[in-house]
């Protein structure tokens, strides 16, 4: 028999958890004044993140930095400069405009107008990572019942929120357009600027900023053409990012360790220092196979996108504007390496938005309508059994070199699924045969 006074008192004695559920001095844990502790931390919420939180957080990050509403000058700027990118475009695809309405965004205003899409990206990271949180305590500790289990990952939540809000503030102060980080962001045919952004990325390209908003204007209005004429690619965008994130899984043994790191010398009645213990992030990601592949799915369309883009864009600007070239590799340097903010958010979430074959892919487009034409280049979208694939931009300049049309269609149906693309019209996305019918 034990001696131990604690032993069979304390079901947390041996993890990292004893001395904070032990309250510091041994015994039985101190529920009461953990519960209190918590509570005055958090408010409650439903999910797994708690959203109140984070948005306030990223408000509050975007304000640290001077972000004026944009003015009418600058709203009619941006309204102008798309009006004009949507002309320019009409000559360089036979996808119609796809803009329905226009906005100049500043950095708190961006964060609101992509909330929506934020949810869906990252609730299915926060719900894994908030229930590996039972499996990481003891078995003494889960026989305690839901509400120790349920505070606890109220507290993740609300860890989580600070950490998403951190990354997202931070996001905001950088990007660009409403399609910057390649994922269709706003609602459905709303392109976006930000102007405070835009002056700050023009600063150093010996470049007017005049020039700068027209050329990230054509690139808006470009997104906004693929998305608006590709029914299934949004979704398929957004299903790698959420088959990514529900196959997350927490190295048990990391997060103890983690958390024992952090727990060392925590005084669990000090509310200021739990509060610097969730913002500073508890949790190792690690990658299944499935999750592999579903980055690498993304990646490759991230890239198809935004070569798509960097090619019509170039063709559109073509000798109108004498300083596309320049911003034409400012912007791809910037995307393809991702920008501090962009690196910040990928440590917060495990996930990176960036295309790293963008240049691969902007030949392969840009080589494929020189041999075969605008329309050849633009009905791969058909669908995404049609796109190119990562072996594909291994070879740019070989992608369908011996193909007059898709091997999987004739000639005819190739012709009428493009017209039925052209037209928005949609078959069943995935299914290798041409939209329309």
């Amino acid at each position: 028999m034990s001696n131990d006074p604690d032993d069979g008192q304390n079901p947390f004695k041996g993890t990292p958890f004893e001395q904070f559920f032990g309250g510091g001095g041994g015994g039985t844990p101190d529920l009461s004044q953990l519960f209190s502790q918590l509570q005055a931390m958090m408010q409650p919420y439903d999910g797994p993140l708690n959203w109140d939180v984070a948005l306030d957080m990223a408000r509050k990050q975007a304000a640290s930095e001077a972000d004026p509403t944009p003015t009418q000058k600058q709203r009619d700027a941006v309204a102008d400069a798309l009006r004009l990118a949507d002309h320019w475009l009409d000559g360089a695809t036979d996808f119609p405009s796809g803009v329905t309405s226009s906005v100049a965004w500043s950095r708190a205003e961006w964060i609101v107008g992509t909330t929506d899409v934020w949810k869906g990206l990252v609730e299915p990271i926060a719900a894994s990572s908030v229930n590996a949180l039972s499996s990481a305590l003891p078995e003494q500790a889960q026989g305690m019942g839901g509400p120790l289990i349920g505070m606890l990952q109220k507290a993740v939540g609300a860890m989580l929120a600070s950490q998403i809000g951190s990354g997202l503030g931070a996001l905001a102060g950088e990007v660009l357009t409403g399609s910057d980080i390649g994922l269709p962001l706003t609602e459905p045919g709303k392109a976006a600027l930000v102007p405070v952004n835009v002056a700050a990325f023009a600063e150093g390209l010996d470049v007017t900023e005049d020039d700068v908003l027209l050329y990230l204007a054509l690139r808006e209005a470009a997104h906004q053409r693929l998305f608006a004429h590709v029914p299934w690619l949004r979704e398929h965008l957004i299903g790698a990012v959420t088959d990514y994130a529900r196959g997350l899984e927490i190295n048990t043994a990391n997060l103890q360790s983690s958390i024992e790191e952090q727990m060392r010398g925590l005084d669990p009645s000090n509310p200021e220092a739990l509060q610097r213990m969730m913002e500073g992030g508890m949790f190792e990601l690690d990658q299944t196979p499935e999750q592999q592949a579903a980055l690498q799915r993304l990646e490759v369309t991230l890239a198809l996108v935004e070569g798509w883009v960097d090619e019509v864009v170039g063709q559109a600007a073509g000798e109108r504007m004498p300083a596309a070239t320049r911003l034409q590799e400012a912007v791809r340097r910037r995307r393809a390496s991702g920008g501090p903010a962009e690196q910040t958010f990928a440590s917060l979430v495990g996930l990176e938005l960036r295309p790293r074959r963008l240049r691969d892919a902007s030949v392969l487009w840009g080589s494929l309508r020189t041999r075969q034409g605008a329309e050849a280049r633009d009905g791969v979208w058909m669908s995404p059994h049609l796109l190119p694939t990562d072996a594909d931009l291994d070879d740019p300049l070989g992608f369908r070199e011996d193909a007059a049309a898709p091997e999987e269609l004739s000639d005819e149906e190739f012709e009428a699924g493009l017209r039925g693309l052209l037209d928005g019209e949609q078959g069943e996305p995935g299914d290798g045969r041409p939209t329309g019918e």
